[in-house]
């Protein structure tokens, strides 16, 4: 009876000391941690803004939503005028800044892909057997071409950013430049700063 209780607390005691290794580990810094740090300005107001309550639930929270709305449209302008101070997290940086001038300078088919198809689909819908092949083949082609391009896109991008930023983390970088070129270019947020063939 004593013997089983001790052996109970034996195993026990392992997974214990295991679990207290792995919290003394050190963290990877290539790790996401889920959110974006806070500038320190950022920061400040947010806590003034708390320390600022009124008391008042209804009037608070109308405060919250005029400055929500107030933000949202600073990162509307800022997607316009490339402004750095309001980007959205995802599009702020030197590294995310020089992939899109790298990616706005170039022709990449991908950004002509919603034109081609609606052109092969309204191919696709006329019922004659030739148009239809025709569109068939077409599709097969830009499909076909994309890819070519996207892998050139890949290589010469990932070469680049390497080049350009070799100190700083570029985690992610290329699949945004990928992504970039799916959007037909004066669609594109943040805008384009740059022209074509203009080399960042």
């Amino acid at each position: 009876m004593f013997g089983s209780r001790s052996s109970k607390e034996e195993k026990v005691a392992p997974t214990d000391k295991v679990s207290a290794d792995l919290s003394k580990q050190p963290r990877d810094p290539q790790a996401p941690k889920g959110r974006p740090t806070p500038k320190r300005a950022v920061a400040q107001s947010q806590r003034k803004s708390v320390v600022a309550s009124t008391g008042n639930r209804k009037e608070d929270a109308k405060r919250a939503r005029e400055r929500r709305r107030a933000e949202l449209a600073k990162q509307r302008e800022a997607l316009a005028s490339g402004d750095e101070r309001y980007l959205p997290a995802r599009d702020k940086g030197p590294v995310r800044r020089f992939v899109r001038d790298f990616v706005d300078s170039r022709f990449s088919v991908a950004e002509m892909f919603l034109p081609l198809a609606v052109v092969i689909l309204v191919l696709s819908m006329i019922r004659v057997p030739s148009i239809q092949n025709v569109a068939l083949i077409l599709w097969l082609g830009v499909i076909a071409l994309i890819i070519v391009d996207s892998i050139g896109l890949f290589i010469r991008l990932r070469k680049a950013v390497n080049a350009r930023f070799p100190d700083e983390p570029t985690r992610g970088a290329v699949a945004y430049g990928l992504m970039r070129t799916l959007q037909m270019r004066r669609l594109r947020l943040p805008k384009p700063q740059v022209k074509r063939g203009e080399r960042p």
